[in-house]
Parts: structure tokens; sequence; C-alpha cells
């Protein structure tokens, strides 16, 4: 089986991609591929920081790889938490923080609408691959639901009247972002591997 190293220790995100794959690639991440380290994301764009992610682990290990970053753009607020969604509240890593000054910045704002995107750089024998992803939907006016991780209990997929924390992970890859843009890659590595 083909080994990737997907460039995270979020057990989320390792989650998610193993379940759109299933069983087709084997996916390690950091601490199962033994790299202990902590990369940085001092980019301004997606792409950037997912670029940075690849080629620091493909220059550490010389073998194929993938990393993703994904931000939250929200319309109301100029795009805003974009790249630095996962950093949002001050500088702190806490998710809850981060939903918390998301709501208070759109209180008593009636525009909702926003859009989750992913972006994917993958190193394959030494040449880079990008893919993206993209969700839109609405920030719902309250937090829902305790699965998922991140802005999921605030955000409500359009086509679905719930938060993707209400809902299992076979029921957001319906809808998920970081679904479309895995799909992408698995299409990309089915037709480079002849698989069907």
């Amino acid at each position: 089986m083909n080994k990737l190293i997907f460039a995270t220790n979020n057990r989320h995100k390792v989650d998610e991609v193993r379940s759109v794959l299933q069983n087709s690639f084997q996916i390690l991440s950091l601490e199962e591929a033994g790299i202990l380290i902590d990369i940085e994301e001092p980019h301004d764009t997606l792409q950037a920081n997912a670029s940075e992610k690849s080629r620091t682990i493909h220059q550490l290990t010389g073998k194929n790889c993938f990393s993703e970053d994904t931000g939250l753009e929200v319309d109301a607020l100029q795009g805003e938490p974009g790249v630095k969604s996962a950093r949002y509240a001050a500088g702190e890593n806490e998710f809850a923080d981060n939903t918390e000054k998301l709501l208070f910045k759109l209180k008593n704002i009636n525009n909702r609408k926003a859009r989750f995107r992913t972006v994917i750089s993958m190193i394959l024998d030494d040449q880079e691959y990008l893919f993206e992803g993209i969700c839109t939907g609405q920030i719902a006016h309250e937090k829902s639901g305790t699965k998922g991780f991140g802005y999921d209990p605030v955000f409500i997929p359009d086509g679905s009247q719930v938060s993707f924390a209400e809902m299992s992970l076979e029921e957001k890859n319906r809808f998920s972002h970081r679904k479309k843009a895995m799909q992408q890659l698995i299409d990309f590595l089915n037709e480079k591997y002849g698989k069907n």
C-alpha cells in the first residue's frame, strides 16, 4: 500500500482524511511517522501555509507527503478569520475562544454567509500539486452540537439545517470542504496509480 505522510498532529483531521480515503492509501500523521515537530504557519494565504508544511516534511524525510490549511471566511467580516482561523482569539489556540470571538463580532449582524476553504499541498516524487475544496454556509447565532472541532458548532452548511458539530463524520463528508479537496487528491492519485 502506498504511504503518505500527513503533515499534521491534529487527530480530528487525520480521522477525516482516513474516512475519505477508506484504506486506499496508508496515511501517517507526523507522530506516527516519528516526526516530533510543530510547523509554523507564518504566511498570509492558505496555499502558502500548506506549501510550507509539505515542503518542510519533504525536506526532512524525502518521502511523499501532503499538508492542508483551512480557513473560515465570513462575508460580513471581510473574510475573517481566514488564514488566522486557528489563532483568531488573540493568539490563543482554544477552539472555544475562537468561536466565542467570532460570535461576538457577528452580534447584531444579519449577513451570516461564510465558507470553509481548504487548500492541500501534496509533494509526490519531488513535485508539488495543489487541490482546493470549498463549503459554503451560514454562521449560526449560537453553538450547537458536540461533534467535530474548531468552528463546527456554529457552521451550518448550505443544504443542511444543522451544524457540522451535530453531524456524524459520514454526514459531514457530504458537505465538507476537506472532503472535496481530498477527493481531488484521491482522483489524482487513482489516475496516477491506475486505480478505478
